[in-house]
């Protein structure tokens, strides 16, 4: 029982904490005026007053307590009138029952008169005004607690609704292009080829349909979704199109956005592999480092003077610059300020992209802040943009 009390909020059960924090604080107020009595040599006959009296204020904070379940859900300028009101009518019946107490069971036939009486009345109700305050102040934190899990939430499902579209725009952008091509193969009557591409197509989009919830995806599937494409794409450019995965066994099962990098790929093929008739390499990268996970995707194509449409500096970059575009507002979607994206030109030859996202790989972490990047890690994206893989990356060539 201690467990579950330990693993939840005090006031997860707010009925439970209601009752703990009355009993708790009426017994330290007994104890107090026990105390109390007994330090200034009133005698051990003080306390039972004392018990009447704490008895009478327990059951008028009750009766408060229902008064103000009703009352602070009004108006500010009903609710501090009507509570006032309240304050002083209980505060003047538990000063004339503590009055009846003290004079009947300690000091019989006592009576009290000018400040005595006045002073009796200011110390109930500053006993009361405390109660209301607690009262007040805690409810009012579990409002304002309660609202602002709620806007928690509505901003999440927001985000989540967000990412996801940003997700399924993917699919129609690629799909229109894969089936202009099963078109083309159609026309031209090469139905074995065609068949394969659709096969190949089915399987990527029963990828991208049945992914995760959070529309997250680790490294590792990610490569797989990419192999898939790079199959559907194998069919049209066969042996012009030349690929290669370098992935640190250490980030597979790192999270990134699904479907991040097929955009990318495609922008690779679209303006390094279409133009050239001797075709092109394209090289995925993967690796950690410090706690950031780096991603690069190099291409032996014309650079970024050859697709400039693409990036946004000029011309027309159709369906790519849609994709690249998408690819921005997911991540900053994901992470806010706490990633790059960079396009650059590769060495000797190409163009290479650059995803720098933190380390994560729990579902709940991202679209958190991430940690800082390691010091060093600009050295080593210099070795990424060669295309050269790290040692203890797991080299995997596409068939």
């Amino acid at each position: 029982m201690f467990e579950d009390l330990r693993s939840q909020s005090f006031f997860a059960d707010k009925n439970r904490a209601f009752w703990l924090l009355q009993s708790g604080g009426w017994t330290a107020y007994l104890l107090l005026r026990a105390l109390s009595g007994l330090a200034n040599s009133m005698g051990v006959g003080f306390i039972l007053p004392a018990i009447i009296v704490t008895a009478t204020g327990f059951s008028l904070s009750l009766l408060m307590a229902a008064a103000y379940r009703r009352v602070i859900v009004m108006k500010p300028v009903y609710t501090w009138t009507l509570t006032l009101l309240i304050l002083g009518a209980a505060s003047a019946v538990f000063s004339v029952l503590e009055v009846w107490a003290h004079a009947t069971f300690y000091q019989p036939g006592w009576q009290p008169q000018g400040i005595e009486f006045l002073g009796a009345i200011l110390l109930d109700f500053s006993v009361l005004g405390a109660w209301t305050g607690l009262y007040f102040g805690i409810n009012y934190y579990l409002l304002l607690a309660e609202q602002t899990e709620r806007m928690v939430n509505i901003a999440r499902q927001a985000n989540s609704a967000q990412l996801e579209m940003l997700r399924y725009q993917l699919n129609p952008h690629f799909l229109f292009n894969t089936l202009n091509s099963i078109s083309t193969l159609v026309l031209l009557k090469q139905t074995e080829r065609a068949n394969a591409m659709l096969s190949r197509l089915a399987s990527f989009l029963r990828y991208s349909l049945v992914g995760e919830r959070e529309g997250l995806a680790t490294v590792a599937q990610e490569a797989e979704a990419l192999k898939l494409y790079l199959d559907i794409e194998r069919t049209r450019f066969e042996a012009r199109l030349r690929t290669r995965f370098d992935i640190a066994p250490d980030v597979m099962e790192a999270r990134l956005p699904s479907l991040l990098l097929q955009p990318i790929v495609e922008n690779a093929i679209k303006y390094a592999v279409t133009p050239s008739e001797t075709g092109a390499d394209i090289i995925i990268d993967a690796r950690r480092i410090g706690a950031r996970l780096v991603l690069t995707i190099a291409d032996t194509g014309p650079g970024l003077a050859g697709s400039a449409g693409a990036t946004g500096e000029g011309g027309n970059g159709g369906s790519t610059q849609v994709g690249l575009a998408n690819i921005r507002d997911r991540l900053a979607q994901a992470y806010g300020g706490d990633h790059r994206f960079e396009l650059a030109d590769n060495v000797p030859q190409g163009l290479i992209v650059l995803i720098d996202i933190p380390y994560q790989t729990d579902v709940a972490a991202v679209g958190g802040a991430g940690a800082g990047a390691a010091d060093g890690r600009s050295d080593q994206r210099a070795d990424n943009r060669q295309g050269a893989p790290s040692q203890g990356t797991q080299t995997i060539a596409a068939q």
